[in-house]
């Protein structure tokens, strides 16, 4: 087969496009009561809406994701750890480890991120780092391989400390970073588990049950820090993060938290953007024969900010000579949002196409030398 004349057509199909993704709260926007909040579409990064977003801030426990991220990297979740005394004498929520008392890293995690245990937090830190100080070398060098540049961090586990900070946009970018972790997710989905010793945890999150889509992923309090969350949640074909720092209140940052997240889905939709059913092209075939349409191999969903431009870019032959088995790919559907490529999709023949005999050919050569000698003495 011999592809002549490539033809590019691009066709606007959704609105116009919007302005840059807000940075302040407008119009209906909810305005948290919190220092800090910001709201991120996973997928593609986009702001929903912030305030204060990379203002240093505690962030509490929210730490202890952190702290499982750097374990994690050191450690199997089958390994097995022996309590430091160290991590045994912390205080506030624990779990209450034993000096000298064996758990695996699976149940640490759990312990951490679940019960949001600071001695599971420091047991964890203390089994890679030889002290607080060490580890807190490891969890600020992870910070900067994730971009994380309004962090630093001194404690395994959150507790108030001079030097230690985060900011509400680095929260997030921590949160997507832990959710890509199996163990990770599953932890912070639970609202109960069990772990050696016959230890029942209970999570603090009090989203997850409760608020349809939300599925983890940390708390965090303390006098300094406030009442923090960051959520994930997932509806209607989206994923948001939601991280509200510094509110009054449990109930306040609760309340806000559900309020950001209904405003930030309100925000999306969903929209068919390639369909199986329709042709994207017309590609001329020689000797009079029928010209073949392009049909896309398959469907292509995206989620769109209301208001984004939406733009396919079809690139298909302008001909092709048979023979052309149906199915056959022959070009491309490009979507774009708001200028950024989302999705491709390839064009396939939507029927199969035979050699030309040579009867056809004759047929048809005979018929353009009448036409052009009917034009000549006509």
């Amino acid at each position: 087969m011999r592809r002549l004349t490539a033809v590019i057509f691009a066709v606007a199909i959704i609105g116009v496009a919007s302005a840059a993704a807000a940075v302040r709260p407008s119009g209906d926007a909810p305005i948290p009561e919190a220092g800090a909040w910001f709201v991120m579409n996973d997928t593609t990064g986009e702001v929903v809406v912030s305030h204060a977003a990379r203002e240093r801030r505690p962030i509490a426990s929210i730490t202890k994701l952190m702290t499982v991220l750097v374990a994690l990297d050191h450690h199997k979740l089958t390994d097995v750890v022996t309590v430091d005394p160290r991590a045994a004498r912390i205080g506030e929520e624990t779990i209450n480890l034993r000096p000298g008392e064996r758990l695996t890293v699976a149940d640490l995690v759990k312990g951490a991120l679940i019960q949001s245990a600071n001695d599971a937090a420091d047991a964890l830190a203390l089994s890679v780092g030889s002290s607080f100080g060490a580890f807190a070398d490891l969890m600020n060098a992870k910070a900067r391989t994730l971009g994380l540049a309004d962090s630093h961090f001194v404690r395994p586990d959150g507790l108030d400390a001079d030097g230690q900070w985060s900011s509400a946009h680095d929260v997030t970018l921590l949160a997507q970073a832990a959710m890509k972790l199996a163990p990770v997710r599953e932890a912070v989905a639970s609202e109960t588990a069990t772990i050696a010793g016959q230890r029942l945890l209970h999570t603090w999150n009090d989203l997850l049950g409760v608020v349809p889509g939300v599925v983890g992923v940390k708390t965090g309090h303390t006098d300094g820090a406030g009442w923090c969350q960051v959520v994930a949640v997932q509806r209607d074909g989206i994923t948001l993060y939601v991280t509200i720092l510094g509110a009054p209140s449990r109930s306040d940052r609760n309340r806000d938290l559900q309020t950001l997240a209904e405003y930030g889905v309100a925000q999306f939709r969903t929209v068919n953007a390639v369909a199986t059913d329709r042709s994207y092209a017309s590609v001329a075939l020689p000797y009079g024969i029928t010209p073949l349409h392009l049909v896309a191999s398959r469907p292509f969903t995206v989620v769109t900010r209301l208001g984004a431009s939406l733009v396919e870019k079809v690139v298909a032959p302008a001909s092709v000579l048979p023979p052309i088995a149906k199915g056959q790919p022959l070009g491309t559907v490009e979507i774009y949002a708001s200028g950024t490529l989302v999705g491709t999709r390839q064009l396939v023949a939507d029927r199969a196409v035979g050699r030309p005999t040579l009867a056809r050919k004759v047929s048809w050569y005979t018929g353009r030398t009448a036409d052009r000698l009917t034009g000549i003495f006509g």
